[in-house]
């Protein structure tokens, strides 16, 4: 059974993976609980505190790590379901307009805003002083917003089905998702308003940067890239020998290479002009298998 959901996760796109990535980490923490009731461990209570994110600058200084992982760790079904719903619905949107790499740093940024947010949000407003070292945050939602916002930006005028209500354009969707955030601030929830609230402003200058010709998403995806680099390449030199080849080619290879490679960074930018000007849904199928091609290089 491993090994065949670990298969289709592998054929996933990144949103399919991230909403693997989050439930597999949220049943993992349900089974934990589970058996730690069973045998009177409270291990349960110990996965989540290390995971979840303090309100408290002192916790946090001590668990700097957890202002990522709070963004997949979630404790209530239902919480995970509308998360996941809404990651599933709004990250197939999200990727028409953008890269797969700009949904990675975009997820990650909109968790980051979110999480440092909420902290602020209980060090700085006084309503929140009683509840600071006792409140956590948990979710992906500040992520999600993020992810809404940053493709309402790119498209306003995009439009979506609404359950009771019908088409509406996505822009409009986002405006009224922030306005019950800034509603909510002094609510039950108001720490988790605030994180949201943090998501929308990471989204909104993720796409509002790369109109710019500035892609913030790369001070996320360069070090994600580095770490993976740094793996590969210690996975490869215990497990293969050095491998050498000898071209007969000479230097006319080099120049073949060189003039294969130019060409196929002329098609790409092509194809990324191309949906500056009409969107990613006037490209045609061809061109979307070279991009798709190319970004998963």
């Amino acid at each position: 059974m491993f090994k065949n959901i670990l298969q289709k996760f592998k054929l996933q796109n990144i949103v399919g993976k991230f909403i693997y990535i989050n439930v597999a980490i949220y049943v993992v923490v349900a089974l934990i609980g589970v058996f730690s009731v069973l045998f009177n461990a409270g291990a349960g209570d110990v996965v989540v505190r290390y995971l979840e994110l303090p309100s408290s600058l002192q916790q946090l200084l001590c668990r700097p790590w957890t202002l990522f992982t709070y963004m997949f760790l979630h404790e209530q079904f239902m919480h995970i379901l509308w998360n996941m719903i809404a990651l599933y619905v709004f990250g197939r949107i999200f990727i028409e307009f953008f890269s797969l790499r700009h949904f990675v740093g975009t997820y990650i940024l909109g968790g980051l805003f979110g999480g440092v947010a909420f902290v602020l949000s209980y060090n700085v407003f006084p309503y929140f002083e009683p509840y600071v070292g006792i409140s956590y945050l948990i979710g992906a939602s500040a992520s999600v917003l993020a992810i809404v916002v940053a493709s309402a930006v790119r498209n306003p005028g995009y439009r979506i089905n609404l359950l009771l209500i019908g088409s509406v354009k996505l822009s409009t969707f986002a405006l009224v998702t922030v306005a019950i955030s800034v509603f909510m601030l002094a609510g039950n929830n108001a720490g988790g308003n605030f994180a949201h609230l943090g998501g929308a402003v990471a989204g909104w200058l993720v796409a509002y940067m790369l109109n710019k010709g500035v892609d913030i998403t790369s001070f996320v995806n360069k070090p994600i890239d580095w770490v993976t680099s740094f793996f590969k390449k210690g996975h490869s030199s215990r497990k293969r020998k050095p491998e050498f080849k000898y071209s007969s080619g000479g230097r006319s290879a080099d120049y073949e290479y060189n003039a294969r490679k130019k060409a196929n960074e002329a098609e790409i930018d092509k194809i990324l002009e191309k949906i500056k000007r009409g969107g990613y849904a006037s490209l045609t199928e061809e061109e979307k298998k070279r991009l798709f091609d190319a970004s998963s290089k």
